[in-house]
């Protein structure tokens, strides 16, 4: 996967890439040319006594010196270049990706893989590609043409280079494979850290009142502890490399002064030969070291190219349509047809055999105890899962026909859990409708009962929003939501429990401007009280995923017992009736 990542994110960035083999290739000729010059200035130059060709030829090595500089600067930038384009490529790839999963995918990698996958893995990966076009590249050059340059200063001496280089890979083979489960390990062990950190930001109201800071304090310092654990083992492991590759260069290095010697004080070579080959033998082994530097970041960039793949390689379940509908005719009719949807592995269907129309300038609400598979229910409207079976329709047409900007332009949803961005109100009102005014987006704050809230904030329309909306009161974030899907002004509102946060009179001044302002939308409210679809024209009761009963209020008191319970629980029948 790794392989395949980097073909496809590095082939747009070809001419880089070409630009860093290039002088990649100048700056190591260069590096190992200057031994050569310096074994004869010693043995041509100093040993004769030749200041001329010891000036001469020092001027020469300055020069290279001066190109290899220029040249190793010039790769490393378009190696930068390159990994930062493939970084940046990568990171929109994963989130476009992500963009597109349905709940259903989303839930089952976890929003903190996701979010480690998107940043952590894909930094791994980029890490990979610099490091290689600064060292891989020209690990293999100064390697291959150190060893030519010492077969021909001395073919007798080379034959420490044959028992050198084989040590020394497998040594480090032997640190690396056992370095490779721990970097997936590694990324495991963050996985569940970000986990356990992300649960613990976000639920942190809910750990201060049951006074559970000092549980949560040892569930991280466990998690933390795995994460340092992991780390440790593979730090010691890489650690061991470079004793490991200065003990081989050493004695490799007193190998070749010491056999080079004799050599020597028979007259078979020079001095200054013997330097240029212990030089050129110091730069193989440290071209092996590089190498195998780069072999300590695969591992670990292929576990994360193998976690950022599996996200890129997962199709959602919700597919846009090959020839999608791109206009509708009607406007906000809403049909469901022996609508039922089952889970992946679930043994039991959530929702079996659902069937009713809403039509535009009536209200549908849903009830039923919890579990009865309400928001799984609202969730088929806008396509957050597909139905495993029947048809939901939007003016006649299945909603996996539609374009899915056409089908999410006709649909204004509430979730359960409204969340704001950090911003301002006006840009969290205008999320949906960039160019509304400011007078519809006091308007809506009107029919939301939000206005007298935020006309009291600092700054109005213009005042902060933190992220999640945490600076606002649960009520507050439910209108904010609520007014949110009114800017945007569509033929279909779909309100998921929105109400539970507002009290009954908030809640009845809401629902009465709704009435009043959004007449001739189509309107689905999933409701816990019945005090809120009271005066629905159509109420529908679902129990274990089926619906028990449909009719008005008044119907359902009389024939449905499931709903009279329901009412019975909350309000006297006389009262309601």
């Amino acid at each position: 996967m790794l392989w395949r990542i980097l073909v496809v994110y590095l082939r747009p960035h070809w001419r880089l890439l070409l630009g860093v083999v290039v002088f990649q290739l100048l700056q190591s000729i260069a590096s190992l040319f200057l031994p050569t010059l310096n074994a004869r200035i010693i043995d041509q130059g100093v040993a004769k006594g030749d200041t001329g060709f010891i000036l001469s030829t020092g001027e020469l090595m300055l020069a290279i010196t001066l190109v290899q500089v220029a040249c190793a600067i010039t790769a490393v930038y378009f190696g930068a270049k390159a990994a930062m384009a493939v970084g940046r490529d990568l990171r929109a790839g994963v989130f476009t990706k992500v963009s597109d999963f349905s709940e259903r995918e989303v839930s089952f990698f976890g929003a903190p893989s996701l979010i480690t996958r998107t940043t952590n893995d894909v930094q791994q990966v980029q890490m990979l590609v610099l490091m290689g076009c600064t060292l891989l590249v020209s690990a293999p050059m100064l390697c291959v043409g150190g060893i030519i340059m010492a077969l021909s200063l001395d073919v007798e001496l080379s034959w420490l280079i044959v028992v050198a280089l084989p040590i020394l890979v497998g040594l480090l083979s032997l640190i690396i494979v056992r370095m490779v489960p721990l970097f997936r390990l590694m990324q495991v062990r963050i996985d569940s850290l970000n986990a356990v950190l992300r649960e613990q930001l976000t639920g942190i109201r809910v750990i201060r009142a049951f006074v559970r800071e000092d549980a949560e304090r040892i569930r991280f310092g466990k998690a933390n502890s795995d994460v340092t654990r992991t780390a440790l083992s593979a730090g010691r492991l890489f650690a061991l490399m470079f004793p490991v590759v200065t003990l081989v260069l050493n004695v490799s290095s007193v190998a070749v002064l010491w056999f080079g010697a004799f050599r020597v004080a028979d007259g078979s070579t020079q001095i200054g030969t013997l330097i240029a080959f212990l030089t050129y033998m110091v730069q193989i082994l440290m071209a092996v070291m590089m190498a195998t530097f780069m072999a300590v970041l695969i591992p670990r960039a292929a576990v994360c190219a193998d976690r950022i793949s599996e996200v890129l390689n997962t199709e959602s379940s919700v597919v846009p349509p090959e020839n999608p509908v791109t206009e509708l005719s009607q406007s906000g009719v809403i049909e469901l047809d022996r609508v039922s949807f089952s889970y992946p592995g679930a043994e039991q269907p959530v929702l079996h055999d659902i069937s009713f129309v809403s039509a535009p300038g009536e209200t549908t609400a849903i009830i039923g105890s919890t579990g009865s598979g309400k928001t799984t229910l609202i969730n088929l409207l806008p396509r957050l899962f597909d139905a495993t079976a029947g048809t939901v329709r939007i003016d006649g047409v299945d909603v996996r026909e539609l374009d899915p900007d056409l089908l999410w332009s006709r649909i204004g949803l509430v979730p359960q859990k409204p969340y704001l961005f950090s911003g301002t109100v006006a840009s969290n009102l205008r999320y949906g409708r960039p160019d509304a005014t400011d007078a519809e987006l006091w308007e809506a704050l009107e029919t939301a009962q939000a206005r007298e809230f935020v006309a009291e904030m600092t700054d109005g329309l213009e005042s902060a929003i933190a992220q999640g909306g945490t600076n606002v009161s649960g009520g507050q974030r439910q209108r904010i939501a609520i007014a949110r899907a009114l800017v945007k002004r569509p033929e279909i509102y779909v309100f998921d429990d929105s109400f539970s946060a507002l009290d009954l009179s908030t809640d009845a001044r809401l629902r009465q401007a709704l009435r009043r302002d959004r007449a001739d939308a189509s309107m689905i409210i999933v409701a816990q009280r019945v005090s809120t679809i009271i005066d629905a024209d159509q109420i529908i009761v679902l129990e274990d995923g089926e619906v028990v009963a449909k009719g008005t209020h008044i119907e359902l008191l009389e024939k449905s017992e499931t709903y009279r319970e329901i009412v019975e629980s909350q309000l006297a029948v006389q009262e309601t009736a």
